[in-house]
């Protein structure tokens, strides 16, 4: 077993880093006091192939998954809110069309996405339907050409800047929960699609957004997958997704930890420097073990995904793990810095807030349980 990052992989990011100081650091102040970012910035992610797909001779190829969590990590040290706009947009989204899409619309789109010039996020979660997918309400009635869609998503990520949304809908209400729900590519620019841009605390400045459709057209070539198989597909999009929200949450711990670290260097107390009481030492001992743990889980699930193997179960081990990590040490990390953590502005306050925004994207802490014990049987099945 060679745990040696591969050479490619680690110029990537050492470049990547320099993409982070040049178009991110200078303009965070600014993106956190406006609440958004900017469409240049998915932009110059795109032209600097920084979205983890290639379209090559006509066809849309995904990267590596360790080339892709060694982004998402880096970018959320810095601010997890500007990296899971990144996230949401391709591994929600763009995956999405990857996976699901027809040729005709993943050469019609596919590149444009790449290129970060036509943003896309995901809708499923409505107010009576988060956990349990398989419970919305948005209705889809088949009509002349096509379907006509009517209901709301409630809190979409990138909903409010994103062109093109992949839909959930209810296209047969009398079949069995796992066959009600089709999956649909949804023009957000459509007649009839209204957005409100919803005041969260969390994840800043990427948008959350409720989407809603009053009789919104959506072409019968703009169904995703198979009609009725909108619940499977919409779930193993999540599982790809889980891989990087990941790697998202990693760095999310890791930015926190290297914050306090630093400050406990510098900050004197009882005369003698902060990280020299063995108390705190002791802590950053266990965090930064704990946080290699976590590490080797997700290198596992990119492995994993790589390698084209079944990874659903290491995809929800590396997030149960990177959000316990995540929720702990960002809370050790703002009591460091003390009072100075509850200021707004200061650069660990986000880390506490973002690390419980990691805890609900692509399924809580018990939903990651209920898939691990599912896969954990079916290993035991195997076996028997």
């Amino acid at each position: 077993m060679d745990f040696k990052m591969p050479a490619e992989t680690t110029e990537e990011i050492r470049l990547f880093k320099k993409f982070i100081s040049t178009n991110i650091k200078p303009h965070l102040s600014q993106w956190y006091a406006q609440g958004e970012i900017p469409r240049i910035f998915f932009q110059q992610m795109g032209a600097g192939g920084w979205f983890d797909f290639k379209f090559i001779d006509g066809n849309l190829q995904k990267l590596s998954a360790l080339r892709c969590a060694m982004i998402a990590e880096e970018m959320a040290k810095v601010s997890p809110g500007v990296a899971i706009a990144g996230l949401v947009h391709v591994h929600l989204g763009l995956i999405g069309l990857w996976l699901f899409g027809s040729n005709k619309l993943k050469e019609k789109y596919g590149l444009s996405a790449i290129k970060g010039q036509d943003l896309m996020c995901v809708g499923n979660t409505e107010a009576i339907a988060g956990s349990d997918a398989a419970g919305i309400g948005l209705q889809a009635q088949k009509t002349d050409g096509g379907w006509t869609l009517d209901g709301a998503k409630a809190y979409v990520t990138n909903g409010f800047i994103s062109d093109w949304a992949i839909i959930t809908a209810v296209t047969d209400p009398q079949a069995e929960r796992k066959n009600r729900l089709s999956m649909f590519l949804v023009d957000l620019n459509s007649d009839g699609v209204s957005r409100k841009k919803l005041n969260k605390q969390v994840w800043i400045p990427s948008d959350l957004t409720r989407l809603t459709f009053d009789n919104v057209f959506v072409p019968k070539d703009y169904l995703l997958g198979e009609k009725g198989m909108g619940l499977k597909q919409v779930l193993t999009i999540f599982a790809y997704s889980r891989v990087p929200i990941s790697a998202l949450t990693l760095g999310t711990a890791m930015g926190a930890f290297d914050l306090a670290v630093e400050h406990a260097r510098k900050r004197e107390m009882f005369d003698q420097k902060m990280i020299d009481f063995q108390a705190k030492a002791f802590e950053m001992a266990d965090f930064f073990a704990r946080i290699e743990a976590a590490r080797l889980a997700v290198f596992k699930a990119c492995w994993a995904m790589d390698q084209n193997k079944n990874f659903r179960l290491e995809s929800s081990v590396a997030k149960y793990l990177t959000v316990d990590i995540a929720r702990s040490v960002s809370t050790w990390s703002a009591d460091i810095f003390g009072a100075a953590s509850v200021i707004k502005e200061h650069p660990i306050h986000k880390f506490p807030m973002d690390a419980w925004a990691s805890s609900l994207g692509e399924g809580t802490q018990d939903v990651q349980k209920l898939v691990i014990f599912r896969e954990l049987l079916k290993n035991y099945q195997d076996h028997s």
